[in-house]
């Protein structure tokens, strides 16, 4: 788990080397041997600026990245005192937890879930409406505890500041296909024999560029998606570990668990991906797969799921149990 945090902190520098490197070994040789140079020197970056930009931008998202889950997900803050019971528990359980009891928001969605949220503004728990109406008193007691274990560990933070690398890797790769479509389409329409050699020259150069960029953020997409996924598995486990700390009842998460599991399966495609939100990761359960096909979610044929299974959370809960017998 250390050595997936630090790689978090570590691949985004990594990925700027990737493109100061490409620069110095790729691009700079490529344009003198196609007659623009020469170029001497290399191009370098002091490693203190790198680290300050990539802090910099890490602490920007992990101010503003969770508030911006409940803007995508219509998470609606609600006034103290609109679900008695659910205030009572939330309060309760944060003062076992020793943090500051976090405001409630509802996103009225028939999907069973949950979610914590942290960062600028403080800490919410947000529940769907699917969840309020089929989980009993007990369930959605441990429900929240394990909401209130993720915000202990701070989880939405780590979780939100390990997704900027594979969105911004993903932003790039897609740009540069569509930038490296357009060259194809201008050589093949004639603009080399439009624009004589330099014109040539100038589309070989354009395309080295791209194919080095479109590498170079495919190979970090991989590793960052792959890092995000790992902390995800662990964190679910962490958070139930919590949440049975703090209700003493492993029993009540494992039914809660399980209701929600069977019950994802029914509900409407359109109420899965409103739920969504580039936000899967963040649920109590994983959404179900089937409203979003092959293109609306990584696949787990090559990537681990976001979440563990909710069997073997479930095992882990009867452990528990046995061991509290």
């Amino acid at each position: 788990m250390t050595l997936t945090l630090v790689l978090v902190l570590l691949l985004p520098v990594a990925f700027v080397y990737a493109f100061v490197a490409a620069t110095n070994h790729v691009v700079l040789p490529t344009l003198n041997a196609m007659g623009w140079g020469p170029y001497y020197g290399r191009v370098y970056l002091h490693p203190l600026l790198v680290f300050g930009a990539v802090g910099c931008v890490l602490g920007m998202q992990a101010w503003l990245g969770p508030r911006t889950v409940l803007r995508s997900i219509d998470a609606r803050p609600v006034d103290t005192g609109s679900h008695p019971t659910i205030d009572a528990a939330i309060d309760r359980l944060a003062r076992q937890a020793d943090v500051p009891t976090p405001d409630l928001a509802i996103t009225r969605n028939d999907a069973p879930n949950a979610a914590a949220i942290d960062g600028r503004g403080g800490p919410t728990i947000v529940l769907t409406t699917g969840l309020i109406e089929r989980l009993d008193e007990d369930e959605l007691e441990a429900v929240l505890a394990h909401e209130l274990a993720h915000i202990n560990h701070r989880d939405a933070t780590v979780m939100t500041v390990a997704w900027l690398l594979p969105a911004c890797t993903y932003l790039i790769a897609t740009g540069i296909a569509q930038i490296l479509s357009a060259v194809i389409r201008g050589a093949g329409g004639g603009l080399r024999l439009r624009g004589g050699r330099a014109a040539g020259r100038g589309i070989a150069v354009i395309a080295v560029a791209v194919v080095i960029t479109a590498a170079i953020a495919a190979m970090f997409w991989v590793a960052s998606v792959l890092v995000h996924r790992v902390l995800g598995r662990y964190r679910e486990f962490a958070a139930d570990r919590g949440a049975v700390a703090l209700t003493g009842d492993p029993v009540a998460l494992a039914s809660a668990l399980r209701t929600l599991d069977t019950a994802m399966p029914g509900v409407a495609d359109t109420d899965l991906r409103q739920l969504d939100g580039a936000a899967e990761a963040l649920y109590v359960v994983p959404l179900e797969r089937r409203a979003f096909g092959d293109d609306g979610l990584v696949s787990t044929d090559v990537f681990p799921a976001t979440h563990p299974s909710t069997a073997a959370r479930i095992e882990r809960l009867e452990t528990v149990m046995e061991a509290m017998v």
